[in-house]
Parts: structure tokens; C-alpha cells; sequence
């Protein structure tokens, strides 16, 4: 069965950087299926910000982190990295990877119009002075 967990979060200053990684086991994503990053923030729907297709190689950001976040395939061929660079406050809540097996692009991933087979159970990203 497909597992995926989160590593990564922490607490840090506005402006900032920070590192996730997202890894898969039970099942090889290479090529085929997409990697998506949601943000919950408190109080709030969770959101696709950052998505990756393993079948296409595309990728899409919100608005929001475009320009800042960059989200690609790690050393390991199970992993997924998301780097957050000049992080703000409204960056805060909790970050999920998710995994989609199928020939998704990753605006669809992102979106939620594709059958999201498996999620982390997040980690927590707090942006604070």
C-alpha cells in the first residue's frame, strides 16, 4: 500500500527559508502519477500551492507562492522536495503531500479535480517574528 509522509516543517522568521520533502513508499511514482503540497491554514479549506506530475513533468503554484516556492523531485526517486524561500506569515498552517496515481498534470493535482489516492498526515510550518 502507498504511504506518504511529510518531514520538514518548523518555525521560522518572515523571510526565511524552508525545506519539505514528501516521500512515498509501497509504490513508484516515477513517471506516472502527480505529487501535490495543500496548505491548511487555521480556519481555513486546504489548498493546493505547489503540485508536481511525474507523467507530464509539469508543475503549478498558486498565486500566492509563485516565485517563491519551487517544488521538484528529490535525490530519491520517492521523494518530492518543496523549497520555501522569503516566507511570509501567511504562509502558516499545516503543509500535506498528497499523491494521485494516474496521468494527472499538475494543475489538475493542485485543483483537486483528480482522484487523490493518499495523504500525509502534514507537518507544521509556522511563520512568526
Amino acid at each position: 500500500q502507498l504511504q506518504v509522509v511529510e518531514s520538514g516543517g518548523g518555525l521560522v522568521q518572515p523571510g526565511g527559508s524552508l525545506r519539505l520533502s514528501c516521500k512515498t513508499s509501497g509504490f513508484t511514482l516515477q513517471n506516472y502519477g502527480a505529487i501535490g503540497w495543500f496548505r491548511q491554514a487555521p480556519g481555513k479549506e486546504r489548498v493546493g500551492t505547489s503540485c508536481l506530475s511525474h507523467a507530464d513533468g509539469s508543475t503549478w503554484y498558486a498565486d500566492s507562492v509563485q516565485g517563491r516556492f519551487t517544488v521538484s523531485r528529490g535525490t530519491d526517486e520517492n521523494t518530492v522536495d518543496l523549497i520555501m524561500n522569503n516566507l511570509k506569515h501567511e504562509d502558516t498552517g499545516i503543509y500535506f503531500c498528497a499523491a494521485a496515481v494516474g496521468p494527472f498534470n499538475a494543475q489538475d493535482m493542485c485543483a483537486q479535480t483528480v482522484r487523490t489516492d493518499y495523504w500525509g498526515r502534514g507537518t507544521q510550518v509556522t511563520v512568526s517574528s
